[in-house]
């Protein structure tokens, strides 16, 4: 369990909604009591005072020791809104930043986008255990995941390869269970992360028609990074990689096809480290035009 915003903002919730809880059903009955002994102390403290400024002191009396601590203050000021982003954050929505190039031309460094969180099941937050399942990603989602290398990073890539489907990538050509991924060319595309220019393609991934980038004519050398959890699932090629997918487990890959870390090198994601499907732009402060949909 690591110490991310998802756990910081559940310590919150259970911090102000204990003292929420507190205050109405016992913090507040309790000042209620001492403020009205304070009215009457002051009626009974009158002092010759006319109807009016009575009322206005007394008044003032019992504001003053009905007012709750500070702590209890914020407390119950802010258990709403932490409740209301942490359903929102953990259950419908979570917004994520775009950090890479790896997903060009689809996403673009600084994008800030929204992920489904429920399309592939609820699940409980801080612990990540689905408890109940929705649905499993389709071949072309773009899917946010937690980095098989390191659980703590979250990753944003395409799903390629389904449970039991045998995924080739081989002289910079993707198959699928032995069919050719269609892909035509699309004019060219200039990345900033590297200032050239790269050939774009469509590409026909399910039922997803989605634009990549790739330089067919140069090599790629494709070299596992770690030591994998079903390794020997993938064969290791001298003009590409062929890995047949476990069950509950995908491949995901970059549509930045040349420049981009994926299951090539690091292998499969399990189900239960998916965060959720990525669809919406909602905001890259460099590029205002890029708000919307995507595939």
């Amino acid at each position: 369990m690591s110490w991310d915003f998802a756990l910081l903002l559940f310590i919150a919730l259970v911090v102000t909604g204990l003292v929420w809880l507190l205050d109405r059903f016992r913090l507040r009955a309790s000042r209620r009591t001492r403020a009205e002994a304070a009215a009457q102390a002051c009626r009974n403290n009158a002092g010759g005072l006319d109807d009016q400024a009575l009322q206005a002191e007394c008044k003032q009396a019992y504001d003053q020791a009905f007012q709750a601590p500070w702590w209890v203050e914020y407390c119950v000021s802010f258990f709403p809104v932490i409740l209301f982003v942490f359903v929102l954050r953990s259950f419908v929505v979570e917004p994520f930043r775009i950090p890479s190039g790896s997903m060009l031309p689809t996403l673009e460094n600084g994008d800030l986008i929204l992920v489904n969180k429920f399309q592939y099941g609820i699940r409980l937050p801080v612990v990540d255990q689905k408890i109940i399942p929705l649905g499993t990603p389709d071949r072309g989602d773009v899917v946010v995941f937690r980095y098989p290398v390191d659980p703590n990073v979250d990753y944003i890539k395409r799903v390629v390869g389904l449970p039991g489907d045998v995924v080739e990538y081989r002289n910079k050509n993707l198959s699928i269970n032995g069919q050719p991924v269609p892909r035509t060319r699309d004019g060219d595309y200039y990345e900033p992360d590297r200032a050239v220019y790269v050939g774009q393609y469509q590409e026909q991934l399910g039922q997803a028609s989605h634009r990549i980038l790739l330089n067919a004519t140069s090599t790629q050398d494709i070299m596992p990074i770690t030591r994998f959890p079903d390794f020997k699932n993938c064969d290791y090629l001298s003009d590409g990689v062929r890995c047949t997918v476990p069950a509950g487990h995908y491949f995901m890959m970059g549509d930045n096809r040349d420049n981009s870390l994926d299951s090539r090198y690091w292998g499969f994601v399990p189900d239960s480290y998916l965060v959720g499907r990525a669809f919406f732009v909602w905001m890259n402060f460099g590029s205002p035009s890029r708000i919307g949909g995507f595939r």
